[in-house]
């Protein structure tokens, strides 16, 4: 090429990057966190060819648009079926509550709801050894969804109890999320055998493309719900999955997840109910008639109140993810925090806030409120690891207190506790895929005595963890420190 030519050349991709750079700052700002949308432009300024590609394919937090309106259609059910559902009465001084249950009900579609009890299972094998019991009494269906589904060793418990809910002529329906489960030995063993033993399933968020099925690989369904009868549900962190998810690291490493799951009876596991019924019909575009009329009673309204009232725990079910139109988890966790008076405590295994939760947390030490935060001291994740860790000193230095849990477990509950009237607890970590990408489910519950039972889980933890202090984090060397920084960068590309 003659010299003319080359230059040509050279102009053109020139001016090819600079509108590649315009077009981004034109639409990467737009209704995007500035931390995302900076990393975002700062990706394509410095790459621009491999960067606008990255962000076609990964760039929108969002479901597309027909999972949003199916979202928006189910939202606009629940409405209806609960209209006529009144707020709970409070006592003096709970009033609090209320807002955050009206937060959680606006954006939600679900009412907090009286009369509940929970107990909390932290043993890994004993919690998959209730949920086969619980299988085992059910008397009309089974509704289990979980982010990793696989059949081993340790969970054969659990789907021999699904094949003889099969044989006893109940409905059995499961949902796993297709990328959580794909990575993991033994998927085509398992949806094998889910064939086998007479359940119907399908894969959540499915990336098919030869199949006419494709969802963005980054977005996933993280939730873990199982109900029965539309009367006991359990949920929390637990997959199921050996506590090793039978990975070949992990053995060597000798870790194992430590989890934390709620067993919970009374009228909230209608909601439970609904959020299953939801992602079922966002996957098949199939209402499951049967469990779907166990909402509602003969006046078309959620059934919440016939069903038997077996406790005095208020509960609110509060799904979010990248079908809502906002963040529900992020703003319940940020308003929980704004509204706590003495204490506050965080169990996150993948800590990785945004500015304004890291805002939250750290004004509510820096008013006076007791703020502690337990994580791992190892993890199976390194980029994560590395992310969290670089929030690290401007936690403790406006006065939170990080407990480290030690090796060989990996601190996988994710639970939150505030004063001595609220618990949360669910699927969602406190980072930033939990809150934009992946789609979980929380409970929130209200009671003195449920309360106290999350927080002797917390004091066990406190009891065997290590405590992290500035000075320790500071004397830390260089490349980690440009490994957490590296990181945290990569962790706002969202």
């Amino acid at each position: 090429m003659d010299p003319t030519g080359i230059a040509l050349h050279a102009l053109g991709v020139d001016l090819l990057g600079l509108g590649v750079r315009l077009v981004a700052l034109l639409v990467i700002p737009v209704n995007r966190r500035p931390s995302s949308a900076m990393a975002w432009l700062l990706a394509i300024f410095l790459i621009p060819y491999v960067g606008i590609i990255a962000f076609l394919m990964i760039g929108n937090p969002k479901l597309p648009k027909r999972r949003r309106a199916q979202q928006r259609e189910i939202n606009g059910m629940l409405d209806v079926l609960t209209r006529d559902t009144p707020e709970l009465e409070l006592e003096p001084g709970q009033e609090w509550v209320g807002s955050i249950a009206r937060l959680n009900r606006n954006l939600g579609s679900l009412p907090m709801i009286g009369g509940n009890a929970a107990t909390l299972i932290e043993d890994y094998e004993d919690a998959l050894h209730q949920m086969a019991a619980a299988v085992d009494a059910a008397e009309d269906y089974v509704l289990c969804e979980f982010y990793i589904l696989s059949v081993d060793a340790t969970t054969q418990e659990f789907f021999a109890a699904l094949e003889r809910a099969v044989k006893r002529g109940l409905t059995v329906h499961v949902l796993f999320d297709h990328i959580g489960s794909l990575r993991v030995a033994g998927y085509r063993a398992t949806t094998r055998h889910l064939d086998a033993i007479g359940v119907e399933w399908q894969p959540m968020l499915p990336v098919m493309p030869l199949k006419g099925k494709y969802q963005r690989p980054d977005l996933r369904n993280h939730r873990k719900i199982l109900v029965l009868d539309g009367q006991v549900g359990f949920m929390g962190s637990l997959n199921l999955i050996d506590r090793s998810y039978n990975k070949k690291a992990n053995l060597r490493r000798g870790l194992k997840w430590q989890e934390l799951v709620t067993r919970v009876e009374g009228p909230v596991v209608q909601a439970m109910n609904a959020v299953f019924l939801s992602d079922w019909y966002s996957e098949t575009g199939v209402i499951l008639t049967a469990q779907a009329q166990a909402l509602a009673d003969r006046a078309g309204r959620l059934s919440i109140l016939p069903v038997p009232r077996l406790g005095d725990l208020d509960c609110q079910v509060v799904p979010s993810g990248p079908g809502f139109d906002n963040d529900n988890n992020l703003k319940l966790f940020n308003s929980l925090l704004y509204l706590a008076r003495r204490r506050v405590s965080i169990t996150s295994p993948y800590f990785v806030p945004d500015e304004s939760l890291i805002a939250a947390i750290t004004t509510a030490a820096e008013r006076g409120v007791a703020v502690e935060l337990f994580v791992g001291e190892v993890a199976d994740q390194p980029m994560v690891y590395h992310a969290q860790r670089s929030y690290y000193e401007v936690l403790l230095r406006a006065g939170v207190r990080i407990y480290l849990y030690p090796a060989p477990y990996i601190l996988h509950a994710k639970h939150l506790t505030i004063d001595d009237d609220l618990a949360v607890i669910g699927s969602s970590n406190m980072d930033m895929r939990s809150f934009g990408l992946n789609l979980e489910v929380t409970l929130m519950a209200s009671g003195r005595t449920y309360t106290d039972a999350v927080r002797a889980v917390e004091d066990q933890y406190r009891a065997v963890s290590r405590e992290l202090t500035l000075d320790e984090h500071l004397h830390q060397g260089i490349m980690t420190r440009l490994f957490d920084n590296l990181a945290r960068l990569t962790s706002a590309l969202q």
